[in-house]
């Protein structure tokens, strides 16, 4: 082998397990609200809405907050105001990752039609799939989330 093909084979393993590591997510830290490429909270769609209107509504850009290194949106001014001065009654648990992968001890994306309010909170999943999994054990599922959760926050 010639030293060209020895650095570009020592090139592709670096590459690879990089990608490895970044798509494990090892390489970065959990941020305490899940947020889109563009720091979006729930995918724009309004916390405030699956309390008040019973399910997903998307917000608007005229109509957004920053809370916790996101920016939120909201269907409305009222919804706004009702977010602003009451933020964890309103926010969904977990910053918004799949209750389910938390549970799990792990991080996942969000369905913003997959949700459920319990208890007064917003939990949000994966997908409608994850969620009826997640709805075979609510009670055991949020008490492993809770614990893990903090311990997420610091990887």
């Amino acid at each position: 082998m010639n030293l060209l093909s020895s650095k570009n084979a020592a090139a592709k393993t670096f590459f690879s397990t990089l990608a490895v590591l970044f798509f494990s997510g090892a390489l970065l830290a959990v941020e305490p609200v899940n947020q889109t490429f563009f720091g979006v909270a729930i995918k724009g769609y309004d916390p405030v809405a699956y309390f008040t209107e019973s399910k997903p509504v998307k917000g608007s850009k005229e109509h957004k907050l920053e809370w916790n290194g996101a920016t939120w949106y909201f269907a409305g001014a009222e919804n706004k105001s009702a977010f602003e001065k009451e933020p964890e009654k309103y926010a969904p648990q977990y910053g918004g990752y799949c209750a389910y992968a938390v549970s799990q001890n792990a991080t996942a994306g969000i369905d913003p039609d997959a949700w459920k309010i319990l208890d007064g909170k917003l939990y949000l999943n994966y997908n409608a799939k994850i969620q009826k999994k997640w709805e075979k054990d609510i009670p055991g599922y949020i008490k492993l989330a809770d614990e893990h959760w903090p311990g997420l926050l610091k990887k």
